[in-house]
């Protein structure tokens, strides 16, 4: 829907929003009225070069038209069901999924923090059965975040954080160990841990990249006791690191991996995956959801993967994500560059604020986020070349400087 269609102004919208919804986002002031590719327009046209790609969710770039497509033809179909039918997006989806990530099933979920929390009690059940009701705690890292209901808010190693304050208590069972501290991990986990949960990169935390000694010892540790690997790729999966899941890069597999936001192409959905073993603690009634699997969800989410790997996105990801950091580098106060294919975070030395100069970007059409004071984060859609990154250094660079004067 566009506004020149609603017979309202801009500030009609602005005024509607203020009056009838519950605002938790810092809203920037203009009207996201329509997008395509690298771009982002507000209801003048006014073109804003997209590197938030819906926080990492438009991989293909704004309304792809393979992905559009396909949620128009499959709404002239069937737009939902009830999971007790057999449909076909949701199956072809599943075996496209599987075969390409290498795991043996899949659940579908509407969003990452649900297959957060799938992949929590997935963990836990299987714990539970197969040793005993203790064996239900995981240890996650400290600085993670793993999304914002109850479990999932829970193993988010931030207490402290907005996303925990006044909610608490905190479910109970999780624990917490400092990222990329291998030992400190092993020393975390007791008799009663079932699994170990981490991202292969803390966005929301600073964009920290695992590195490969941690991964692989964590792999390792799992399996020598008997405790499963959980790996959270709701950001990071997909080809956003320069291969289709993070954890190809570490050269591991995990036992359950979470999924959203670029699976979609633009359309809510989120899944698990996981071995054939651990995938039997689901049984009959034991989890469930009405719109997990949605259909027009599966055939957007089928065409975006096809899409993925067809044109070797996540090769382009890497060379665009060593390309655009290197250029990162360059900025005045820059204390480190961190970055995993076409997740980049820029950590400033502090005398500047990353919030400042996120607002600075848009006020020169570059839409990017900050994670704290010091971090600001760019995480484009997969497809930019070149040309898109060089014009978002100059923004970024115009912006810093003329926030240093």
């Amino acid at each position: 829907m566009r506004l020149k269609d609603t017979g309202l102004t801009a500030q009609d919208i602005k005024d509607k929003v203020n009056k009838y919804m519950i605002e938790t986002y810092e809203r920037f002031d203009f009207i996201a009225d329509h997008a395509s590719g690298m771009y982002m327009y507000d209801e003048n046209d006014t073109p804003y070069l997209d590197f938030y790609a819906g926080i990492a969710v438009n991989a293909l770039g704004n309304c792809n038209e393979k992905v559009v497509d396909a949620v128009c033809d499959q709404a002239k179909d069937i737009m939902q069901t009830f999971n007790y039918p057999y449909t076909i997006p949701q199956a072809l989806l599943a075996e496209k999924i599987c075969t390409t990530i290498g795991m043996d099933k899949i659940f579908f979920q509407n969003s990452g923090t649900e297959a957060n929390e799938a992949m929590i009690k997935m963990a836990r059940k299987y714990g539970v059965e197969k040793y005993g009701p203790n064996r239900y705690n995981i240890v996650t890292a400290k600085n993670g975040f793993h999304g914002r209901t109850f479990g999932a808010m829970s193993a988010t190693g931030q207490p402290g954080n907005a996303c925990q304050v006044g909610f608490g208590p905190m479910t109970y069972g999780f624990s917490y160990a400092p990222y990329n501290d291998l030992k400190a991990f092993e020393d975390a986990c007791t008799e009663n841990t079932i699994a170990i949960m981490v991202e292969p990169v803390q966005g929301e935390g600073g964009v920290n990249p695992a590195t490969m000694e941690f991964m692989q010892g964590l792999r390792k540790f799992c399996d020598e006791h008997e405790m499963l690997l959980l790996i959270d790729e709701v950001q990071t999966g997909w080809c956003r690191t320069g291969a289709v899941m993070s954890y190809m890069n570490y050269g591991i597999k995990p036992d359950i991996v979470s999924m959203a936001k670029a699976l979609g192409g633009g359309m809510p959905i989120g899944a698990i995956c996981a071995t054939e073993e651990v995938s039997k603690a689901f049984t009959m009634g034991s989890h469930g959801t009405t719109f997990g699997g949605h259909p027009v969800c599966c055939a957007a989410a089928l065409a975006e993967v096809n899409e993925l790997i067809d044109k070797d996105i996540a090769s382009n990801a890497k060379e665009m994500g060593d390309y655009f950091s290197a250029k990162l580098e360059n900025l005045p106060h820059v204390k480190e560059v961190r970055h995993q294919g076409l997740l980049v975070g820029v950590e400033f030395d502090g005398t500047l604020n990353a919030v400042d100069i996120k607002h600075e970007c848009f006020h020169n059409k570059l839409l990017i986020t900050a994670i704290g004071s010091n971090v600001i984060r760019m995480i484009p859609p997969l497809i930019v070349t070149r040309e898109d990154c060089d014009k978002a250094y100059e923004i970024i660079d115009k912006s810093v400087r003329a926030l240093c004067k």
